[in-house]
């Protein structure tokens, strides 16, 4: 019998997915950035800073909604800035040239070394092989080898999610706590938790612990033309930060408490890790030597007359020499690459906004009106603060929030009378080391930060607890 070819199927052909911007997201932030265009500009104010504030918040919507990764909705923001003539392509790629984004990129090519050469991993478990014998113990031996590997790593999705994450759930493995059959409340649920809130108050305590963290400094310089260096944020955040770290895990083992108290094979997991690692690789040798290096230099680089970046590049030259970095990888390293252009475009858009004036104008005019309701600076600038802080629950990242809010919350703060350094130094921590407070009233904008779903997952923590 013969069949006919008409008989034979036709192949249907698959229509490729749409690869380019969402589109809902990308219309709202073009959106609000033309509805704002259009509006007169408010006396007092010149039309190049109106016309600069609507691309601004435009980029900062997009920012938020991401209907493109975070850089490139930066380089659309630059773009505009540029085709309506509102900055030349000097003023508008100036921040390139700033050493602050590189500071942060270049500390993300540390951390791919860090957790690369498995340095990373071997801090943590030696931490947990010495002092996780009890659940107490244990919670504390990664709560402190997590703040001691901040400066050097970033991201806090990567520390908390890459490195502290799959450790956390094989040492509640190894203690007969899992998630979804009903023994999550033995150790993971406050292990998970206790993890999570402290990296939020660690990423507070150093200049390269975070992303956002050199943002807010390079704002601060900008707005009050005082400098935050590594030491000076550590000096002030450093005494803070560890009592939060003693206290927060030590306050939620009290009301939240797992039923192991003990947790016996804990250290001997992490020992018989430590045994399959070996004796520390020539890699991991370098790593650590050139850490210390670097981190020295960020403390002591004043007296020496080297500043942060400079320290930086001398490490990460040193680990490119070496090859235990290959500068393959760096280029590798979409993140680093992706925050440098975001960070260049919020830091220009923010400067020029402050230069014509326009930051000025709003500080005068919440000034008239908050000075006519003679409050005292203090109690003025804990408003201020407050307002701040819970305005972080309506932006998606630390960055968008700093680079929307920061300058005109400082430029208010410091025009009510508060000492101008102290605005800063406490606008900068608020976002970040509140976070790591286990409170209903403080916990809702901790859903802005990304680890914040892997941990409670993983460690079968229930979001009505979780806000307790």
């Amino acid at each position: 019998m013969r069949v006919s070819a008409s008989s034979a199927p036709v192949p249907v052909k698959q229509s490729e997915p749409w690869q380019g911007a969402a589109l809902k997201p990308l219309a709202a932030s073009i959106a609000t950035g033309v509805l704002l265009w259009l509006i007169p500009s408010p006396a007092g104010v010149s039309r190049n800073a109106w016309q600069l504030l609507a691309i601004f918040l435009a980029t900062i919507i997009g920012i938020i909604t991401q209907p493109l990764p975070l850089g490139a909705v930066a380089l659309l923001g630059l773009g505009a800035c540029v085709l309506t003539k509102t900055l030349t392509f000097a003023a508008a790629f100036s921040a390139f040239g700033d050493p602050i984004p590189w500071l942060i990129a270049l500390a993300f090519f540390f951390a791919r070394g860090f957790i690369k050469t498995g340095l990373g991993n071997r801090v943590a478990y030696q931490f947990v092989s010495l002092f996780g014998s009890s659940s107490l113990g244990l919670g504390y031996s990664l709560v402190f080898s997590e703040a001691l590997l901040a400066p050097a790593i970033p991201s806090v999705s990567a520390r908390a999610g890459g490195i502290f994450l799959p450790l956390v759930k094989s040492l509640c493995v190894a203690c007969g706590s899992n998630t979804g059959d009903g023994t999550e409340n033995r150790l993971g649920s406050w292990l998970m938790l206790t993890c999570f809130q402290t990296s939020a108050i660690s990423s507070a305590m150093f200049l390269t612990a975070m992303a956002a963290n050199p943002l807010s400094a390079n704002l601060t310089f900008n707005t009050i033309q005082q400098t935050i260096g590594w030491t000076d944020w550590a000096v002030a955040a450093i005494v803070p930060g560890l009592v939060s770290l003693v206290v927060v895990p030590l306050l939620l083992y009290v009301i939240y408490p797992p039923t192991v108290k003990s947790s016996p094979d804990a250290p001997k997991l992490a020992k018989e890790k430590l045994e399959k690692m070996g004796p520390m690789s020539t890699s991991e040798i370098i790593m650590a030597i050139t850490l210390l290096v670097t981190v020295g230099l960020w403390i002591f680089g004043g007296m020496l007359n080297v500043d942060a970046v400079t320290a930086a590049i001398l490490g990460l030259s040193i680990l490119l020499v070496t090859g235990v970095v290959t500068w393959k990888e760096c280029l590798s390293e979409a993140v680093a690459w992706d925050t440098l252009t975001w960070f260049a475009a919020l830091i220009a858009m923010a400067g020029y906004l402050n230069k014509y004036g326009l930051v000025s104008w709003f500080s005068k005019t919440v000034v008239k009106f908050v000075g006519g309701l003679g409050l005292s600076w203090q109690l003025s600038f804990g408003i201020l603060v407050l307002l701040y802080f819970y305005s972080h629950y309506f932006f998606a990242s630390g960055a968008a929030h700093i680079g929307a809010m920061f300058t005109a919350f400082l430029s208010v703060a410091s025009a009510l009378g508060t000492p101008p350094l102290f605005g800063a130094m406490v606008l900068s921590f608020s976002p970040t080391s509140w976070e790591g407070l286990p409170t209903m009233a403080l916990a809702l904008p901790q859903f802005s930060m990304v680890q914040t779903t892997s941990h409670l997952q993983n460690g079968g923590v229930m979001v009505s607890l979780y806000l307790w």
